[in-house]
């Protein structure tokens, strides 16, 4: 509501002007740390890059009453090498991990549904310590082949009796 001129008021009672803002500019992506989707680093220890990875661990918690392990396999080693393939199918998008990288991930590695006896095998000795073992864990990562991350998660149980040509070992 506006005051009348004649209404006697202290200087610190009267209504302000307001201000306009000027219009934003166009903001391009061009500081160090900006995530550009183009630009990828590659090479050993690289690893593959991706904006909010860390909420893949959040993530992977949610998943820690349906994963099915076997004799001496803990959570933790076998995550570690599920949320490294998640990571990579999340940043293949462009995007942050969402839960089906990690559904995906897990059924992959044959934790969410019956496997293959040899996938488990190969899964209890090659995630063995692996949570320890972050260059490790992301050399498995790298190995799945793209077309594999690509694959909806419903259709990867469907597809584990392939599971060598899926993880990359073949």
């Amino acid at each position: 509501m506006t005051q009348p001129k004649f209404v006697p008021t202290l200087p610190q009672d009267q209504v302000r002007e307001s201000y306009q803002l000027e219009q934003p500019r166009h903001w391009e992506a061009t500081r160090p740390a900006d995530f550009r989707p183009g630009v990828r680093f590659s090479g050993r220890g690289f690893g593959t890059q991706g904006p909010d990875q860390g909420y893949a661990l959040k993530l992977a918690r949610r998943f820690e009453e349906k994963v099915e392990l076997g004799e001496g396999e803990t959570f933790e080693d076998v995550s570690a090498a599920a949320v490294g393939i998640a990571l990579r199918r999340a940043a293949l998008y462009g995007r942050a991990p969402v839960s089906l990288d990690l559904e995906l991930a897990f059924s992959l590695l044959g934790c969410l549904s019956s496997a293959p006896a040899e996938l488990l095998e190969w899964r209890s000795l090659q995630s063995r310590g692996l949570s320890h073992h972050a260059g490790e864990a992301r050399e498995m990562a790298e190995a799945v082949p793209e077309a594999t991350l690509r694959i909806r998660p419903d259709e990867m149980r469907d597809r584990l009796g392939s599971w060598r040509e899926l993880l990359g070992t073949a």
